[in-house]
């Protein structure tokens, strides 16, 4: 300020100099205009080089996040430097320098929300950049209704930060609000704490990923495909059609079985032979089994083992895996091995069992 006041003091004595016989605070009025002329220049300049070089600089690169950040920057940073401009201008104008303190305070206030809303951009554009390279990478792309939360999340701490150096500004002493503050936080997460729990867990769906929208899961005796993951629920079209609303914390502990990550079914089933059926065909058996598993490109076979004699027929437990996570494939490929299996016996002669009973009677010869 001593700087502008030295340079009205000379404005001053050159107009008397030339013999203009002016009042002391001609020099300053002047001063204030050429300030404010100069700010509006300068932040004219400044947004000449945002639109001219610095946006032409961010089309060369690889990443459109500059590109965005410069376009949403540009006439907030345009507006601030005006401020700035304004604020020395108004501060020397002689019929105002009696409400200083007042118009201090009132520049200190536009320019903290000024920064506080650029601030708001900067994040959006971050968000919103996170949220599509993640798509890109063929990740699960952000549910509109979370980036619409981490949002206004974002904002609420940007602002409440900027509230609190609007009161420091003010010269309030910071040590009651805040405390004011933790205690009405307090209160009001113990009022929304369902709320906020289920809130708090979509981040937690979102980020360690359990599941995502397409995934087919099981929970508990419900079975079905994610349709939606919002806010406060996750919605999953059951296998019977109906579809099921769950609340996110109910999901975060439950044991939630995803098969969309599962590489490959284990399938385990057994046959059971009539128990007539002579040993030499027993041992054929695995090998039948193998052979027609085997030719299949889409299984593995594990094993096939003759596991036990049961009550009417001689068991055996056969076990391949099917490289598919599709339920619809798994069967048409299991269908197409009992139906290979019934062939191949037929022509070897192999009997299947079905339950049976043998009732043995003894007949006694009365004299």
């Amino acid at each position: 300020m001593s700087v502008l006041s030295d340079l009205a003091g000379f404005i001053n004595s050159e107009l008397q100099n030339a013999g203009i016989n002016v009042s002391p605070v001609v020099g300053e009025i002047i001063v204030s205009i050429f300030v404010f002329i100069l700010s509006i220049i300068v932040g004219w300049v400044v947004y000449f080089i945002f639109e001219n070089f610095l946006t032409e600089w961010a089309k060369k690169t690889k990443t459109t996040l500059d590109d965005e950040i410069l376009r949403n920057t540009k006439k907030p940073v345009y507006f601030f430097v005006i401020l700035v401009g304004a604020y020395y201008a108004f501060s020397s104008f002689p019929p105002l320098k009696p409400y200083s303190t007042d118009i201090t305070h009132f520049f200190g206030i536009v320019e903290i929300l000024l920064i506080a809303f650029i601030l708001t951009r900067v994040v959006n554009v971050f968000i919103r950049w996170y949220a599509e390279k993640t798509a890109e990478h063929g990740k699960r792309r952000m549910s509109e209704h979370l980036i619409f939360l981490l949002k206004k999340v974002i904002h609420a701490i940007i602002y409440i930060f900027a509230f609190l150096l609007i009161l420091d500004t003010l010269g309030y002493d910071l040590s009651g609000v805040v405390v004011g503050l933790g205690v009405g936080g307090i209160a009001v997460a113990l009022a929304l704490q369902n709320i906020l729990g289920d809130v708090f867990s979509a981040f937690s769906i979102y980020f360690d990923r359990p599941f995502e929208i397409g995934d087919f899961i099981v929970i508990d005796n419900y079975a079905g495909t994610v349709k939606r993951i919002g806010i406060k629920s996750t919605r999953v079209q059951l296998l019977q059609g109906e579809e099921l609303v769950l609340s996110n914390r109910e999901l975060t502990s439950a044991k939630v079985r995803n098969f969309k990550k599962m590489k490959k079914r284990r399938i385990v089933f057994t046959i059971g032979v009539t128990y007539d059926t002579p040993v030499k065909k027993l041992k054929k058996i695995p090998d039948i089994i193998k052979d027609i598993i085997s030719k299949n490109e889409m299984t593995e076979i594990d094993r096939v083992h003759f596991k036990e004699f049961g009550e009417f027929s001689l068991n055996f437990e056969i076990v391949y895996y099917v490289k598919t996570r599709d339920y619809v494939k798994y069967m048409d490929i299991q269908q197409e091995i009992n139906l290979a299996i019934k062939e191949a016996f037929e022509k070897e002669g192999i009997e299947i069992a079905f339950p049976t009973q043998t009732i043995f009677l003894n007949k006694t010869t009365v004299a």
